[in-house]
């Protein structure tokens, strides 16, 4: 079980690291299957009433983001894929804004596994079988053929634009949601941003030429410190496999039970013992 969780933490960093380790055998994390555990993502349909908004608008829509030096959270991600499924499991996260994540995993009161990731790298502890995992991004999107960053994955938490608005984005009125559509390197990003709280609600990624799409959907917005954060996050991959050209469909939902915005560092303890084996 606790292999799952580490390989479930791995995903929940970036979403498609299932895909580079080989399983152990274990059982399943989530003990009740007959539950509903199928996590929904909807992106709004194209209408009719879809309006461009003129250049001279672009500035005048100003997104609202969270701000912050440190942030803290407790949380349970919910992970569902072809070989893993697993529900509510602990999370604690640390985040220094823009440099650093720290996430450990607990069950039964113990702490299984522990991870810290940067701009750079993502290193991971299974602390059960005594083994850790080092990443890079290069790595990781040449195995799982669609590009990810950092940015991403701290938008994932806190909610924020991942790619910063400049005057090489567009907008259009879609509904509810101001559209914002952006193009950087290989992906086309359309970040749907609500008319009534200009907070980001969803954001859909499609990688060119592959077609590989990922797409996050924010609910649940609270107040923390001024800012309104969503306390529920639910992600979905579409990965066409390089190997037989199949989809595969990758759902999480991260859902934050408390959330702190704070200025005095919290700590990030990550220390790989050294009778711990390297797995990758």
């Amino acid at each position: 079980m606790s292999n799952k969780i580490t390989i479930g933490l791995v995903a929940m960093s970036l979403l498609w690291f299932t895909a580079c380790h080989k399983q152990r055998t274990s059982k399943s994390i989530n003990k009740n299957p007959a539950a509903d555990t199928t996590l929904i993502n909807t992106i709004p349909d194209a209408t009719d009433s879809t309006k461009t908004i003129t250049p001279e608008s672009i500035g005048s829509i100003s997104v609202k983001e969270v701000d912050f030096k440190y942030l803290t959270a407790k949380s349970k991600v919910s992970f569902k894929s072809k070989s893993q499924d697993f529900d509510n499991t602990n999370l604690n996260i640390r985040m220094k804004k823009d440099s650093m994540i720290w996430l450990s995993v607990t069950g039964v009161g113990l702490e299984v596994a522990r991870g810290i990731i940067t701009p750079d790298s993502i290193v991971f502890m299974d602390k059960i079988h005594k083994d850790y995992f080092v990443f890079t991004y290069a790595q990781l999107s040449k195995q799982y053929n669609f590009d990810l960053n950092f940015a991403l994955l701290q938008s994932v938490i806190i909610g924020n634009l991942p790619f910063p608005k400049d005057d090489n984005g567009s907008f259009v009125k879609e509904k509810d949601f101001y559209v914002l559509k952006q193009v950087k390197d290989r992906l086309e990003i359309d970040n749907f941003i609500s008319e009534n709280s200009l907070k980001l609600s969803r954001l859909k990624a499609t990688e060119v030429p592959t077609q590989n799409t990922f797409t996050l959907d924010y609910e649940d917005f609270k107040e923390v410190k001024t800012f309104l954060f969503p306390f529920t996050s639910q992600i979905n991959l579409n990965v066409k496999s390089q190997k037989d050209q199949q989809i595969n469909e990758t759902n999480m939902r991260i859902k934050h039970s408390k959330v702190d915005l704070v200025d005095q560092n919290p700590g990030f303890p990550f220390s790989v013992p050294s009778s711990y084996k390297r797995k990758r």
